[in-house]
């Protein structure tokens, strides 16, 4: 069986009891970062109401510090549920993408 590569938790920048956060080893833009459960789940779906409550209170503790950090001028959040949806890492996690005026041609419609 192969680890789970967020299981391991590498790379932590923030945490609470159910959820940590990092920096995407891919980012889309400056500052990308990723919000994962620490239960080995797949997707938001398997979620608790628990669980949904700690990652919602770490995706804001989260832009928080790259408000700080980097002023971004917005943000995209997203969540892949699945391989048809473009998930690759089978472990629920949460991108929150901090966005700059002029990072992309047309940003209508979001990601």
């Amino acid at each position: 069986m192969e680890k789970c590569v967020f299981c391991e938790r590498e790379d932590m920048v923030l945490e609470n009891r159910l959820a940590w956060a990092k920096y995407d080893k891919y980012p889309v833009s400056l500052g990308h970062m990723l919000i994962i459960s620490k239960r080995h789940i797949a997707d938001y779906f398997q979620t608790t109401g628990e669980e949904r409550r700690a990652l919602h209170d770490l995706l804001v503790q989260t832009r928080q510090l790259l408000e700080e950090k980097y002023h971004p001028d917005g943000y995209n959040i997203g969540v892949n549920c699945g391989e048809s949806a473009g998930q690759t890492i089978m472990h629920l996690h949460i991108h929150l993408i901090p966005r700059y005026h002029g990072d992309m041609d047309n940003p209508r419609g979001g990601v």
